[in-house]
């Protein structure tokens, strides 16, 4: 039986699991990596709803591909910065789990790194999508 608590080992994979390709085993780890870090860490389902807002927003206001791929890409930033924090917390805690002044400088570097992607996310968006936005907002306005 799988504990659910992620301190203590799992028991070993399903057979019918270890009979996939190894590419459709990586697949099926990273997309648990990926359902852990949703579950688990609120601000990634922050980022990640906040990232359907910004796309919905982008495809609403009909902005070119480039800039579309643009947000696409500064918003994965911010996703792949959450799942490597999620990573580097859980390997911090595993390997130190009383405190230690170096665990908490990784662990707050490892947060840092998320607080820098999500601020240059919020440049470009801002960038992207506030002028369209103004002109929007000027159009209802009558100005």
């Amino acid at each position: 039986m799988n504990s659910p608590d992620p301190l203590e080992p799992a028991t070993p994979p399903d057979t019918t699991i270890r009979r996939q390709p190894p590419f459709v085993r990586s697949l099926g780890h990273a997309s648990s990596g990926i359902v852990h870090t949703l579950r688990s860490q609120r601000n990634a389902r922050i980022h990640a709803c906040l990232g359907v807002v910004v796309l919905g927003l982008a495809i609403g206001l009909r902005l070119s591909f480039p800039s579309l791929a643009l947000l696409v890409l500064v918003m994965g930033l911010v996703f792949v910065a959450e799942l490597l924090n999620t990573a580097i917390e859980a390997t911090i805690d595993l390997v130190s789990p009383d405190f230690h002044p170096l665990a908490k400088i990784a662990k707050d570097v490892a947060a840092g790194g998320v607080l820098v992607a999500a601020a240059i996310a919020v440049a470009v968006g801002l960038l992207i999508l506030g002028p369209p936005l103004i002109g929007l907002i000027g159009s209802w306005r009558g100005v």
